[in-house]
């Protein structure tokens, strides 16, 4: 790996870990946000709907985007919006102006993460050097999320909720400088290769639209007319963006890319994979809040071990693997462990001890530091190079409707549990315990799932592809 190429790499995992640090950071400050702008607790919880809507409703559009403009053009675009909406949400005087902050916040999100793994995949073709960029752009995803919360215990105590967003200014003017010399120029395709305006507004609309509806559900319920009703829009929506990318001249996302079963089996395989562990994280944290009694510095810290153990296999031992063994061989091993550490939280008990019966689950999840790498690349190994960004985009996409997904099942499911236990006469931390534990159970089955999409849907093993040079068809396996 070249001097120029770690530069690049290492402003590509910044970003990425300003975008993942900007999703946790919040939850932690949320008590203290409410407090201070005088959020009603409904209202609260756009801090973080606001973003994730954006976020996951761009990505697919801002990946082809990259595709036709340059992703470059649009990794610092990117940037200077996520840059500019932190400097505004940190400035925030009223509810209003922070989720409209965190609104944008997403779009500029969105646009930057679209094409990061698009740059990545044509920065470092070679099959050793490729797996040892995404090993090393994995880690910093892992350390975000963990680092996220104890950062934002200690910015909030320290000083206060609006260091949260403003920490993000700094880094991202250096990003934005260093970004500018180091990443390589490209032309893009241009606008005639795929500006369909129609299936942009269809899309980006029916994901936006579907990703409120998850995040809403809690509130408003599974059967509710407003969950049922926006949900069929939705699909609508989504519904005719399909038959529009079949039947229109230039497409915003050609379906080709699903002939791979490489590409469709890899995003298939990540959304039922971080549907239970993103769950894995909120509902972890909330146990040890809620039931232990931790505070939210202690449960960052509680949470860390898990953190390190996914960031140190990706970034020490995932390329290694990956090149020795390939990435399906990688994948399946990682996800016996993620599945053995789930089931091992479906018997936590009420009253825990942290070294017997919680640190045991925080190694076991180092299978994600295998698991996150071998899927980024199985994700794009199948795109011709044309398609990178989109490939990019889509994958990016079906995490944040996994992660949404993840997080409305099973907490809804948790919660109902815990009522019906409480609705009985059992005590609260009886209750939530059971919930929780319900949650988890769905969880294993979700990463049982996968492990047998892995098994019976990718491509054999040992297998470790290089990007298709560019104009190649995505070929039918």
């Amino acid at each position: 790996m070249t001097t120029s190429q770690r530069i690049a790499l290492a402003v590509l995992s910044a970003a990425t870990l300003m975008t993942i640090l900007d999703g946790s950071i919040v939850t932690v400050a949320m008590p203290a946000i409410q407090d201070d702008l005088g959020f009603s607790p409904a209202g609260l919880s756009w801090t973080v709907n606001a973003y994730l809507i954006a976020f996951g409703g761009l990505l697919l559009l801002a990946g082809r985007l990259g595709d036709l403009i340059g992703r470059k053009t649009m990794f610092l675009t990117g940037n200077v919006v996520f840059t500019a909406a932190s400097l505004l949400a940190g400035a925030a005087t009223s509810p209003a102006m922070l989720v409209a902050a965190r609104f944008l916040q997403g779009v500029g999100s969105a646009i930057a993460a679209s094409v990061v793994l698009g740059i990545l995949v044509t920065m470092f073709p070679g099959p050793r050097e490729r797996a040892t960029a995404i090993g090393i752009f994995s880690f910093t995803g892992a350390a975000g999320a963990s680092i996220g919360q104890v950062l934002g215990g200690v910015l909030t105590d320290a000083l206060n909720w609006h260091w949260i967003f403003l920490i993000n200014v700094p880094i991202g003017l250096v990003t934005v400088l260093v970004a500018v010399k180091a990443l390589p120029a490209d032309r893009g395709l241009g606008w005639s290769a795929g500006a369909d305006v129609l299936g942009a507004v269809l899309v980006t609309s029916g994901l936006m639209l579907g990703i409120y509806t998850v995040v809403e559900v809690e509130r408003y319920g599974w059967n509710s007319l407003h969950t049922v009703g926006l949900g069929a829009l939705a699909a609508a929506l989504l519904g005719a963006f399909v038959i529009r990318q079949a039947t229109a001249r230039n497409p915003l996302l050609p379906l080709r890319i699903f002939r791979s079963r490489t590409v469709s089996g890899a995003n298939v395989v990540q959304m039922l994979t971080l549907s239970a562990m993103f769950a894995f994280q909120i509902i972890v944290a909330l146990y040890l809040q809620k039931v232990l009694g931790y505070n939210a510095l202690q449960t960052g810290l509680a949470m860390l071990p898990a953190a390190v153990a996914i960031g140190g296999v990706s970034l020490f031992a995932s390329a290694r693997l990956i090149t020795r063994f390939g990435e399906r061989t990688v994948l399946v091993a990682g996800l016996v462990l993620l599945l053995a550490g789930m089931a091992w939280l479906t018997r936590l008990p009420v009253q825990a001890d942290y070294v017997v019966d919680l640190l045991p689950m925080m190694v076991l999840i180092a299978g994600g530091g295998l698991v996150l790498p071998a899927l980024t690349g199985l994700g794009m190994s199948g795109a011709a190079a044309d398609d990178a960004g989109l490939a990019s985009g889509l994958f990016n996409t079906t995490q944040q409707v996994g992660m949404a997904i993840g997080i409305a099942v099973l907490s809804t499911l948790a919660a109902a549990r815990t009522g019906t236990e409480l609705a009985v006469g059992v005590s609260d931390p009886v209750a939530l315990t059971s919930g929780y534990r319900l949650a988890f159970t769905v969880a294993a089955g979700l990463l049982a799932t996968a492990l047998v999409v892995s098994v019976t849907v990718l491509r054999r093993p040992g297998i470790t592809t290089e990007p298709a040079p560019a104009g190649t068809p995505v070929p039918a396996f």
